[in-house]
């Protein structure tokens, strides 16, 4: 695919403004509190621009519109998991986790449970974390495949590069007001791709108009598609079932509670009522941003054909309809829409933003779990890492060693719905961190730590099990479930232990 040089321009120009952003926000980061919390003097906008920068990645955005081109406006569980994610979150989890005094979550949890607690949970939650860093350089990847002639491998290591830049010299600052400027780019990227859509297709209507049309053409080998299964299946909520999807949605709003990237951004505030609004500002802008993210995988499945099903068509001696185009893969929607259907250089500017944003995704997830591994476990094996200089040494090497294992790890997925390891990776940091955090911040000195323990060891293991079986539920009701049984039994236990005393 073609590009010219007015999208080359716009892509040049929204990367060099990030990146002198992530370069001079550098200068405010003198020791590892500036890198890890912002000193704790940021205001509402940069606790939006921290939290957005994270939450609104490869997976909403690049992730949400390969998942709509397949299943419609179910796609739209992600972005809404993560703005009802961040309503809670500013709702019941601002002031406790303020008034804790502490730079991770796993140090709540240590509080209360100790070492063994915080360093297993620590190490899964960066487990989960990880698992969406890879989503992020897969997104990445897809984006840089369909712009360039470039292979793979290429493409991930471009995108590692871009990611380490960005992150190892300005940290939380880097991350939340770089935030800002990509979120100004990005609403204005998505509201005009969702207005390009309608104005292309008359309206909604005329969108799935579009779907039913491409669906029927390959009748021969399907057969004919009805009007109930195009809005069974691209106007459903539950299109892939109500487990599945409402599942999908639990995962990202407990994700959201649990994890490092988002916590960071409420204790950079520098006062509880920037925090409380910085979440809620993000819940608001998240909403939108996803569903113009669907409307273009809708208007790219009405318009649009993968390698395989044209495949599939000459197979059966057909020839692909009139004015439809050929993508190499789902994952090439958004970048594909872009390049075809908006201005050249306003596409460029919006490919830019949407790199930008895949890339601050990335970091953000990086910084956390570089935060959690150095604080709750490497100080924990060599306290003389609490030094300063020491801290801010081994975070960034961390980083680095974090995005490297990321771009082999995505050539293993790099056939996988971006959105499904979005799901597991929130899924993963829910079951390992969620419960023991929720019930040491509203709950203390109730239960005994090896049943907390026990918890994370069972319920992380059940969510694995239940991927692996492919259940037809999902995994985050299994995981939880038997996370909260064990949680019960030890009270029970407990209460049984107490009466024979």
């Amino acid at each position: 695919m073609a590009i010219s040089f007015y999208h080359i321009l716009g892509i040049v120009m929204s990367i060099v403004l990030i990146e002198i952003v992530g370069i001079l926000s550098s200068r405010k980061v003198k020791t590892a509190d500036d890198f890890s919390r912002a000193g704790g003097k940021a205001g509402t906008w940069v606790v939006c621009g921290t939290i957005m920068g994270t939450l609104i990645g490869g997976q909403s955005t690049v992730g949400t519109a390969q998942l709509a081109f397949t299943y419609g406006i179910s796609a739209w569980w992600f972005t809404l998991g993560a703005a009802l994610g961040c309503v809670a979150l500013a709702i019941g989890y601002v002031i406790p986790l303020r008034r804790s005094d502490c730079t991770t979550l796993l140090e709540v949890v240590s509080k209360e449970y100790g070492k063994k607690a915080e360093v297993l949970g620590s190490v899964l939650c960066s487990l989960g974390m990880f698992v969406s860093v890879v989503a992020q350089i897969l997104s990445s990847s897809a984006l840089l495949m369909t712009l360039f002639p470039v292979k793979f491998y290429l493409a991930a290591v471009i995108s590692c590069l871009i990611m380490m830049m960005y992150v190892v010299f300005g940290g939380l600052w880097s991350a939340g007001i770089g935030g800002i400027v990509k979120l100004i780019l990005l609403c204005i990227s998505a509201l005009a791709g969702g207005i390009i859509v309608l104005s292309l297709t008359d309206g909604y209507h005329g969108i799935m108009t579009s779907v039913e049309e491409v669906m029927n053409s390959f009748v021969e080998t399907y057969g004919r598609v009805s009007e109930e299964y195009i809005q069974d299946r691209y106007n459903n909520l539950l299109a892939r079932g109500a487990a599945k999807d409402i599942g999908s949605g639990l995962s990202v709003i407990l994700g959201v509670l649990a994890t490092q990237s988002y916590a960071q951004g409420i204790w950079a505030a520098k006062t509880d009522s920037a925090a409380r609004k910085g979440a809620l500002y993000s819940a608001i802008l998240t909403i939108p941003i996803g569903a113009a993210c669907v409307l273009i995988g809708l208007y790219m499945r009405g318009h649009y054909v993968t390698a395989e099903e044209l495949n599939v068509l000459v197979e059966s001696g057909r020839n692909l309809p009139e004015n439809i185009g050929v993508m190499a893969t789902t994952a090439q929607a958004f970048p594909l829409f872009i390049t075809h259907c908006m201005p050249e250089f306003l596409g460029g500017i919006v490919l830019g933003t949407l790199l930008i944003t895949i890339i601050i995704g990335g970091s953000g997830l990086t910084l956390g779990s570089s935060t959690i591994l150095v604080r709750d476990v490497f100080m924990k094996i060599n306290p003389s890492l609490k030094e300063s200089s020491k801290n801010l040494k081994v975070s960034r090497l961390t980083i680095i060693v974090i995005l490297l294992m990321s771009v082999f790890v995505a050539a293993t997925f790099s056939g996988s719905f971006i959105n499904d390891l979005g799901f597991l990776s929130m899924g993963l940091r829910s079951t390992a961190v969620f419960i023991p955090l929720t019930l040491a911040l509203f709950f203390s000195k109730r239960f005994k730590y090896q049943w907390i323990i026990i918890s994370i060891i069972a319920g992380t293991a059940a969510l694995i099990l239940a991927q692996i079986l492919k259940l037809p539920v999902d995994g985050i009701f299994v995981g939880l479930g038997v996370s909260a049984v064990c949680c019960l039994f030890g009270i029970i236990r407990n209460y049984e232990l107490g009466i024979r005393n």
